[in-house]
C-alpha cells in the first residue's frame, strides 16, 4: 500500500491480491446479503455517455463506510487487447465524509463480479428441485477475457468443479485463457458452443450485444449466469431461455433499469414473472421448478464493491496492527 500526496492510502491491485482471495470475496458478498441489506434501495448507477463508451459512477453506503467507484466502459478496447473496464474506488469515513483510501477499481471489479455470480450459482445449485447440489461437474464459460477467467477461478475456488470449457470468438484469446486456468490448477480446455449443452453450469461473460445463448443451447435444468451485458440494448441471452427459466437478479429495481436480458425477452411478448433477488435466494425463499433452467442475470451494483472493499480494508488494518506490535 502506497500513500498519495495528500496522505491518503492507495491500495493497488497487488495489495488487493494479498488481502482478499476469491473465496473471501464470495463470503463478503454473502455476509452483506445476510446482514439485513436492502438491495432494492441501493443507489442507482450513473451513466454518462462518452465517444468511446461510458463513464460510470457507483455510490453506496453501509453502516460503516461510504464509497464510490468511478469507472469507464470502453467496449472497443477488447479489439485492442485492452481492458473493457477501468476504474478507481474512493472510500470515505461514514461520519465525516473525509477520504479514507483510494482502491484499484479495475482489480476490484474482476474480484467482486465473479464473487456475486458465485453466490448466485451456489444458491441456485442448492435450490435444485432434484436435490441440493454441492459441485459442478461440467462448467462452460462463454468469453475469454478477464471476467471469464475470474469466473471460472472463483467458482472452482468455492465448489468442486470438474471439466471447464472456454468458448470464444478469438482462438488466440481462448487459448490464453485456457493456459491461465491450467496454471491455476483448473482442468480447462477450448470448446465450441456445443459444450454448453452438456454443462450443468454455463457462464456468459462476453462483449456481445446480441444473444449468444438460448434455450436449445443448454441442458434441461441447467444453471446459467449472464454477466457480460450492460444496458437495456445489450443482451447475451435469447428470449426463449429467459422466458423458460426461473430468474434471479441482484435487485429487481436495478434489473428493470439496466438488464437487457430481461428487457429483450419482454419486447413484443407477455411480461415476465417477477424475478427473485439475491437476498431472497440466499435466505432460501426461491423454489425452482422441476425441469426448468435457472438464470442469474447481473448488471453490477454499488453495494457489492463496497462490501468487498470493506473486507479488503479490514484485512489490511489487521495486518498493519500486527506489524506495529511486532
Amino acid at each position: 500500500m502506497s500513500a498519495a500526496s495528500a496522505g491518503i492510502p492507495v491500495v493497488s491491485a497487488a495489495d488487493i491480491e494479498r488481502a482478499m482471495t476469491p473465496p473471501a470475496a464470495v463470503e463478503a458478498i454473502d455476509a452483506a446479503l445476510r446482514s439485513g441489506l436492502d438491495v432494492e434501495a441501493d443507489h442507482e448507477r450513473i451513466f454518462a455517455p462518452l465517444s468511446a463508451g461510458d463513464f460510470l459512477l457507483m455510490p453506496s453506503e453501509s453502516p460503516d463506510a461510504v464509497g464510490i467507484k468511478v469507472a469507464t466502459i470502453a467496449p472497443g478496447n477488447t479489439r485492442l487487447g485492452l481492458p473493457k473496464i477501468s476504474a478507481w474506488y474512493l472510500v470515505f469515513d461514514r461520519a465525516t465524509l473525509q477520504p479514507a483510501a483510494i482502491v484499484d477499481g479495475t482489480r476490484l471489479t474482476t474480484l467482486r463480479t465473479p464473487a456475486v455470480t458465485a453466490v448466485a450459482v451456489r444458491g441456485l445449485l442448492a435450490a435444485d428441485p432434484r436435490g441440493a447440489r454441492r459441485r459442478i461437474d461440467r462448467l462452460a464459460v462463454l468469453g475469454s477475457g478477464p471476467q471469464a477467467i475470474e469466473h471460472a477461478t472463483t467458482l472452482a475456488a468455492i465448489l468442486p468443479v470438474g471439466e471447464v470449457t472456454i468458448v470464444g470468438r478469438t482462438p488466440e484469446r481462448v487459448e490464453d485463457a485456457v493456459a491461465i486456468l491450467r496454471d491455476r490448477g483448473i482442468d480447462a480446455r477450448t470448446a465450441t458452443l456445443a459444450a454448453a449443452r452438456d454443462a450443468d453450469v454455463v457462464v456468459t461473460a462476453t462483449s456481445s450485444s446480441t444473444p449468444v445463448l438460448d434455450l436449445d443451447d443448454i441442458a434441461p435444468g441447467a444453471v446459467v449466469a449472464a454477466v457480460g451485458a450492460h444496458g437495456l440494448d445489450h443482451r447475451e441471452l435469447g428470449s426463449d431461455l429467459v422466458r423458460a427459466a426461473d430468474i434471479v437478479v441482484e435487485a429487481r429495481a436495478s434489473a428493470v433499469r439496466e438488464s437487457g436480458n430481461l428487457a429483450g425477452a419482454t419486447r413484443g411478448g407477455e411480461p415476465l414473472a417477477e424475478p427473485a433477488n439475491l437476498v431472497e435466494l440466499v435466505s432460501g425463499r426461491l423454489s425452482r421448478r422441476p425441469g426448468a433452467p435457472a438464470v442469474y442475470t447481473g448488471v453490477g451494483m454499488a453495494w457489492e464493491d463496497l462490501a468487498v472493499v470493506q473486507g479488503i480494508m479490514e484485512v489490511m488494518r489487521r495486518g498493519s496492527a500486527s506489524e506495529e506490535t511486532t
